[in-house]
């Protein structure tokens, strides 16, 4: 994964196809997934292909049969999910807090608002 630059935009499309390492997905339902526009989409979908992390394939649809055109599909590359959630567990460790809100100190007379009341 060292071609990849690893962007929030990038580790949420990863964690897509974790979620089903092997299953094919098509474009247009990964818009839906994530949220993200074709424009935002579609190049980090090649940045992945040419990485090698994903497998790029055309359905083998007969068009007038199903209605519409086939669809460019995209799924993990074998062996790349290990790495995928490896990669993916580094960064959730570093965006970690290394201090908890309760270990930060306090000033001096602070007391907390009890929800719902009037301090």
């Amino acid at each position: 994964m060292a071609d990849v630059r690893m962007t929030v935009a990038v580790a949420q499309l990863l964690r897509e196809f974790l979620a089903d390492p092997t299953e094919p997905v098509h474009g247009y339902e990964l818009i839906q997934r994530t949220g993200f526009p074709s424009g935002k989409l579609y190049p980090l979908l090649a940045r992945l292909h040419r990485a090698g992390l994903l497998i790029r394939e055309w359905e083998q649809v007969d068009p007038r049969e199903v209605g519409r055109p086939a669809r460019c599909t995209y799924r993990l590359s074998p062996g790349a999910a290990e790495s995928v959630r490896r990669e993916l567990a580094e960064l959730s460790d570093q965006l970690r807090p290394s201090v908890t809100p309760h270990q930060l100190p306090r000033p001096e007379g602070f007391r907390p608002r009890v929800a719902g009341g009037a301090a």
